[in-house]
């Protein structure tokens, strides 16, 4: 139900707000189905699942045909629950069903789905009990002999010999002595005296016995009809029962009675076989042997009736018309331990209207059911008849039991293991429940009370003793220790602390802690003042030595509420190491010696570049810091604004911890310490590739493409080789992407502005805010992202 109504939704607001959907391939109504369930299953929301159903193609009319399709079925899936379940249903959701508020323990889809199964019809339709026969076991003396059987003779003693014969379908064996001899209906113990008496004649010799045994069993036909899956006839074999054939049949159908299973042979009724007898108490007299031509015969049943609630197996079960509300109890198992077992509720058809009716404890033997009945059985009361608790300064705070023994004040602190010695005894607190379930507050003078000089208090149930704590009624607070030590964090403040303790509590001074400077902040604390002031803190300031203060103010005691802050020493400085790569005689890994080292320093460290790089083409990476990284948030902001939320979701647009930082390494060469030559920093990498003598030509043209770089060519002849200009290109706003991630709007011809492996890109004069992803395609080589913005915001001017 819940499920479908999640499907209505997106697909209300699709049919709300679709009015042209383009798409290409339409999707089927199933499709929409299951792409909601798969949505909603991970977790979208409503909304964004109605736009990508529209997005898909999905009109305003194919919406409004599946809502209204779904609104049938829920109304079905309503009339389904029919009749006392459903008014016990609502009978639940007015009165917040107190089994479930008391216990906070709302039922789940699985135990929901398994209150609606009758109790024993699976038993008929699992691989693991198919009341198969045994062919193995001793052949039944009272076992029928019909045509199929086939019949061991053993003879032994003067005379050995074995006959097997077949019973023949006129019910005789063939015996060369005696001719035919008639046994079909004949038990087997009917049998062998008849054999006996007939051999007799023939193996006259008083020593020889005679004994016939059954080999092979013939197999039966018998007919399964009424309320079962599969009604027919079936080929059996001589020794299945009726539980074997009902299992054959797939077991009984949903109006199928378990209770009443009739067996006819020879057109008379022979047997009721009561499934539940077997469940119930593994009685097996009932599970009858068949005979040839024999008729199963399962009719409706007469009664099904449900029970939910606090019952250890609450199913529907189907109950015989003479069975009491106690027989359906031990059905379900009986109660569980929350079940309040005093009354249940039922809810039942009178013929008219529905009624409910309060069954109490002693008429469950009496109290006779009907079709249709819904017993429900409700949890005990969520509280305590005999509970009283002690908290605070004892030895053993707890819940105890009111009895005999603890029902006073003073008993109940005797049973607690009396007073702790940080025990405030001028006052306590007993809080105690009214009889209309309010609270008061009673004072307790527990010193006095200890003493005999006051009257001992009787407890309530419910009741709860509060002693304080001398420590609870001072506010002993927290010290904070910052900065340079292994473990900064809150510490409980002690009397006498001083700041070598804290120091040593948060695991000692880091390697790179200054022993100069350490700074203690306090509060203003000054609780008999009557005026303000301007003060609003004090700080002391500390060097230390091996741990220790050995400069400010001696024998610095720290209060609660103090903050310790353990400066970093200017004089500490790790490791910083960039990194150079490609086209360079010694590549790898370099630790900075100075803040000012630069780009040409970096090379010359690396012995210079190699005959084959191409210098102008470097690449410089940065890792970015905090600051950086907030500008570039504001950057996709800014384009959020501009070009749309959807919009950017679409591109993907993320802040990255690195970033291209555009640099022409030719002119920091040729000038080092120059404008060109950058300053580095940690973790810059610094690439110089290749020659690339080829030029990328993208965007707005007829055929994108990659061509060979020739000098002095003007961009017309590079956008030639892409077949010039598309229809919409925006031909007044191309730029240039170089390899070292600097971007140009290309100007005149642009012929001194063409370098080895650099790309043009001509934008689309048709992109808008919506659709602006496919500009992102063209700018695949973008440096980083304030660059790429940079050159989105000069495509609109």
């Amino acid at each position: 139900m819940k499920m479908k109504r999640l499907l209505i939704v997106p697909l209300f607001l699709v049919a709300c707000t679709v009015s042209k959907v383009y798409a290409q391939t339409k999707m089927t109504d199933q499709q929409v189905i299951e792409y909601v369930k798969q949505a909603t299953q991970e977790g979208k929301e409503q909304k964004q699942i109605a736009v990508e159903l529209a997005r898909k193609g999905v009109t305003r009319e194919q919406a409004e045909r599946i809502k209204k399709q779904y609104e049938q079925q829920m109304g079905r899936d309503s009339v389904n629950m029919q009749g006392t379940e459903l008014n016990e249903a609502r009978l639940r959701e007015e009165i917040k069903d107190e089994t479930t508020v008391l216990t906070d323990n709302q039922p789940t889809k699985e135990e929901l789905a398994k209150e609606d199964q009758v109790f024993g019809r699976n038993i008929f339709n699992t691989r693991n009990l198919t009341f198969e026969p045994n062919n193995n076991m001793a052949t039944p003396p009272n076992y029928q002999l019909g045509p199929g059987d086939e019949v061991i003779i053993d003879i032994w003693g003067a005379s050995q010999t074995s006959i097997r014969q077949t019973i023949t379908p006129d019910g005789t064996i063939n015996m060369q002595e005696l001719g035919p001899i008639f046994l079909s209906g004949m038990t087997v113990e009917e049998a062998n005296r008849f054999l006996k008496n007939k051999l007799g004649t023939v193996f006259a010799n008083e020593n020889n016995q005679i004994q016939m045994t059954l080999g092979n069993t013939r197999t039966i036909q018998i007919n399964i009809m009424g309320e079962v899956v599969q009604p027919g006839t079936y080929a059996l074999s001589a020794f299945s029962t009726v539980f074997h054939a009902l299992y054959r049949a797939g077991g009984v159908n949903d109006i199928g009675s378990l209770r009443d299973v009739q067996l006819v042979r020879n057109g008379k009724k022979i047997a009721s076989v009561d499934v539940y007898d077997f469940i119930m108490q593994g009685k097996v007299k009932d599970d009858i042997r068949l005979q040839e031509g024999d008729v199963i015969i399962v009719p409706a049943y007469d009664m099904l009736v449900k029970m939910s609630g606090n019952v250890k197996r609450p199913m529907k079960f189907e109950m015989k018309k003479d069975e009491t509300l106690a027989a359906l109890i031990k059905y379900a198992g009986g109660f569980n331990a929350d079940a309040y077992s005093k009354s249940v509720r039922m809810v039942r058809q009178n013929g008219t209207e529905y009624e409910v009716k309060t069954v109490d404890e002693m008429d469950y033997s009496v109290c006779q059911l009907r079709d249709g009945d819904v017993v429900t059985v409700g949890a005990i009361l969520n509280r305590f008849t005999n509970k009283v608790e002690i908290k605070g300064a004892v030895y053993r705070p707890d819940i105890y039991a009111l009895d005999g023994k603890v029902n006073t004040v003073r008993a109940l602190i005797e049973k607690a293991q009396g007073l702790m010695d940080d025990a405030f005894t001028n006052r306590a607190v007993l809080q105690r429940q009214r009889d209309d379930l309010t609270s008061e507050i009673l004072s307790v003078d527990v010193k006095a009370l200890m003493n005999g000089t006051i009257p001992d208090i009787p407890l309530r149930k419910n009741d709860v003793l509060y002693i304080p704590s001398i420590h609870d009624l001072q506010d002993l607070g927290s010290v904070t220790i910052y900065g340079e030590v292994t473990k900064p964090d809150e510490y409980p403040y002690a009397d006498n602390m001083t700041l070598e303790d804290l120091i040593i509590q948060a695991g000692g001074l880091k390697e790179a802690a200054s022993t100069v400077r350490v700074d203690v902040s306090r509060r203003i604390k000054d609780a008999k003042s009557v005026n303000s002031t301007d003060s609003i803190g004090q700080m002391f300031s500390f060097a230390l030595k091996d741990g220790f203060v050995i400069d400010g103010q001696p024998g610095f005691v720290l209060q609660p509420y103090d903050q310790v802050f353990v400066r970093r020493s200017p004089g500490y400085q790790t490791q910083q190491n960039v990194t150079i790569q490609g086209e360079v005689i010694f590549g790898g890994t370099y630790t900075l010696t100075s803040k000012a080292e630069r780009l040409s320093d970096l090379v010359k460290n690396a012995g210079g570049v190699t005959n084959s790089a191409y210098v102008r083409g470097a690449k410089l990476t940065r890792v970015a810091n905090e600051e950086e990284k907030k500008r570039m948030q504001d950057v996709v902001k800014l384009m959020g604004r501009e070009l749309g939320e959807n919009a950017i979701d679409s591109l993907g647009l993320q802040v990255d911890s690195l970033f291209s930082v555009g640099i022409d390494l030719e002119a920091a060469l040729a000038n080092p310490g120059g404008d060109a030559d950058l300053v580095l920093r940690e973790g810059d990498v610094l690439n110089i590739p290749e020659y690339v003598n080829t030029v990328k030509i993208n965007g707005a043209v007829m055929m994108p493409n990659t061509v060979s770089y020739r000098k002095g060519e003007k961009v017309s002849y590079y956008l030639s080789q892409a077949g010039g200009y598309s229809q919409h290109a925006k031909k007044s706003k191309k730029f240039i992407i170089y390899m070292n991630g600097q971007v140009a709007k290309v100007k005149g011809s642009g012929k001194d502005q063409i370098e080895p492996g650099c790309e043009i890109v001509v934008p689309n004069k048709k992109q808008s805010k919506a659709n602006f992803g496919n500009i992102l395609g063209y700018a695949t080589s973008f440096s980083s992202l304030a660059t790429m913005a940079a050159t989105i915001v000069s495509l609109f001017k």
